[in-house]
């Protein structure tokens, strides 16, 4: 999911995001050294999602080879209603810039998707768009392994690969930014239809206008239920979830959280409390970048970033 209001549909979710977007201020790239690609802000986002859906500086260069210091490539994924154009455009460029091999890939497109409205699509489904694109980068690379940075049902979807298509092997660390792990209670909207009974009849809604993935996002779906019936971890992966207090998406915010194995949860006005970012806003957040970077390399204990450069609240 993308948008800041969940429960309005994707349809609504769009035309809200981009406005908030284009009204939003843009979000400045921390200090770097001169660089070969553009980091990109806000407005830079809102224009790759119109017209660049499916690109974005610093991703995709499948000439890339792996670094001794930088050897596991980085995957970025998507939330619902959002593109790899508008959710790489900051992030991509800043790991490219610092060494990393970083790729990106659209999923979940259906008949309402118009080419650039992704992450609509069957959750399971698109976790098998993802298992094919997580092997292609490895034959590219070399690497025996990933890392995957995903928004939203980006964060959530990659469970799926990971616990049901053998994706445990190919993952090292998993980073979650406010992923829909539990589900969402569409701020309490999930609640009231399931006890007036009309929960069903607004899933059936958004299936058929080529959804189906907001009601499997949704807290208690049958969905949700199988995938963390057999716990919320898998050995041999490292997850790491960072939410925002902030999050209108989400709801309650700990659902994002995963719980058991190697898995740590951060809030991110645990450690800066003055920090706005909403739930969009986490992939122009100058403390999530900071804590991103910090966990693909050096993973140091009890990192707290410098609490600066703030995302949007959207």
């Amino acid at each position: 999911m993308r948008g800041h209001r969940f429960r309005r549909g994707f349809a609504a979710a769009v035309t809200a995001a981009c406005t908030a977007l284009c009204a939003g201020t843009a979000s400045a790239a921390p200090a770097v050294a001169e660089t070969a690609h553009p980091v990109g802000d806000l407005t830079t986002a809102v224009g790759n999602f119109l017209f660049s859906p499916d690109a974005v500086a610093g991703a995709n260069d499948w000439t890339c080879e792996p670094s001794g210091e930088h050897p596991v490539p980085v995957v970025l994924v998507h939330g619902t209603t959002s593109n790899l154009g508008f959710s790489g455009a900051r992030l991509a460029p800043i790991l490219a810039n610092a060494g990393y091999c970083v790729y990106g890939f659209n999923y979940g497109e259906t008949f309402s998707s118009f080419g650039r409205v992704y992450g609509l699509g069957d959750v399971a489904e698109s976790a098998r768009t993802m298992s094919a694109f997580v092997q292609r980068v490895l034959d590219a690379t070399g690497a025996a392994q990933v890392d995957v940075i995903g928004n939203s049902q980006g964060g959530m979807m990659p469970n799926y690969y990971v616990k049901r298509l053998g994706g445990a092997a190919r993952v090292r660390t998993m980073i979650g930014l406010a992923p829909t792990n539990h589900g969402t209670t569409m701020g309490g909207l999930v609640d009231i239809a399931r006890s007036m009974n009309v929960l069903g009849l607004v899933n059936d809604a958004f299936r058929f206008v080529g959804a189906p993935a907001y009601p499997q996002q949704e807290e208690g779906s049958d969905f949700q239920n199988a995938l963390f019936a057999d716990g919320d971890t898998v050995p041999g992966v490292r997850y790491v979830t960072i939410a925002t207090a902030h999050d209108t998406t989400v709801t309650p915010l700990t659902n994002s959280f995963l719980h058991g194995g190697d898995s740590t949860n951060i809030l991110v006005q645990d450690l800066c409390p003055d920090d706005p970012v909403g739930h969009s806003g986490l992939w122009f957040d100058g403390p999530v970048t900071q804590i991103i970077l910090n966990a693909l390399g050096p993973d140091t204990p009890g990192f707290r970033p410098q609490c600066t450069d703030y995302g949007p609240n959207i």
